[in-house]
């Protein structure tokens, strides 16, 4: 009589669609859309970036960030740092908390040993960088000639405006998908490749949040893309993309750290007890932050500009 042996599901995996599922996954689905929506229309861009982003970015330089001119290569590599850890709460990284969710449920079945939880981070980094690296080497050598720094307009959008729609928009759109996935309501079509590397959707993950520098228009960001563009040094506009990108998610792995080794093992306890909540979880912060950039930084723009309406609360 053959023996038939179960393949266990690697971690990671589950919010690539390997399941369990929930049993209502598209009413967890329309929540989780739902969610995202009432976030785009509820957010406010001059709390979170001048009352957040500024304060949090001169306590810890020591001077006004948006008025004292970066004096040099060493001072714009502590600036792109600081000025991305400032940038967290903005909404051009709140998307990257959705990662939370996946880290999480992806250690639910491991021992919670501190260097297991550093190697999905490691991941995360690996793919974020090689995206900010590379676009921070072309800032470089190609400069202010950038359609990210250009804000003249023709048709009532910058080509600044426009690069921003495109980059939010494909990586809202990808969010979307993920989360899908992770619900079993799309099917994975790289469910092969991801089963040969499990890590592969950490890498895609880390690669879409160093391609929000691609359209961000955070004013400090700005400031640092000035820098870059106008220096024409490929080490100090790859350094400086790379601080940028890793200032983003230091609170974002600081959370995850957190949930994982200073809960007691509660959250993993309560993920395992069925397994089925890995997959809701990760799906609906997906989807949650894919809603939230694909309409915060098309649609809602598209309405700032009165091209079309959607509702907003001014605050």
């Amino acid at each position: 009589m053959a023996v038939i042996h179960e393949v266990p599901v690697h971690p990671q995996a589950r919010f690539f669609g390997a399941g369990p599922y929930p049993a209502r996954r598209a009413a967890v689905a329309v929540v989780a859309v739902l969610a995202g929506f009432a976030l785009t229309v509820i957010w406010s861009a001059p709390f979170v970036d001048s009352v957040i982003g500024d304060s949090v970015a001169n306590g810890l330089l020591g001077y006004d960030a948006k008025a004292t001119p970066i004096s040099g290569v060493l001072a714009g590599t502590l600036f792109a740092f600081v000025s991305g850890l400032a940038g967290s709460f903005t909404a051009c990284n709140i998307a990257a908390f959705g990662a939370v969710a996946p880290l999480v449920g992806g250690q639910a079945a491991e021992k919670r040993r501190f260097a297991t939880t550093l190697k999905p981070l490691g991941w995360i980094a690996a793919g974020m960088l090689t995206v900010s690296v590379v676009y921070g080497v072309i800032v470089a050598l190609v400069g202010t000639r950038m359609p990210q720094f250009s804000t003249a307009k023709t048709t009532g959008l910058s080509p600044r405006s426009v690069q921003s729609m495109v980059a939010f928009g494909v990586v809202g759109l990808v969010f979307l998908l993920l989360g899908l996935i992770a619900l079993g309501l799309v099917r994975n079509p790289l469910a092969g490749f991801t089963r040969r590397h499990p890590a592969a959707p950490l890498v895609l993950m880390g690669a879409l949040i160093g391609g929000f520098l691609i359209g961000r228009p955070y004013p400090l960001f700005r400031i640092m893309f000035r820098s870059a563009a106008e220096e024409h040094n490929v080490l100090y506009g790859a350094a400086a993309f790379a601080l940028q990108s890793v200032g983003n998610i230091v609170v974002m792995a600081v959370l995850f750290l957190l949930l994982t080794h200073a809960t007691g093992g509660r959250v993993h306890r309560w993920l395992a007890a069925k397994p089925a909540r890995i997959a809701t979880v990760t799906g609906a912060a997906l989807l949650v932050g894919g809603t939230f950039t694909l309409l915060y930084w098309d649609v809602r723009v598209l309405g700032r500009l009165g091209i079309i309406w959607f509702p907003a609360i001014n605050w």
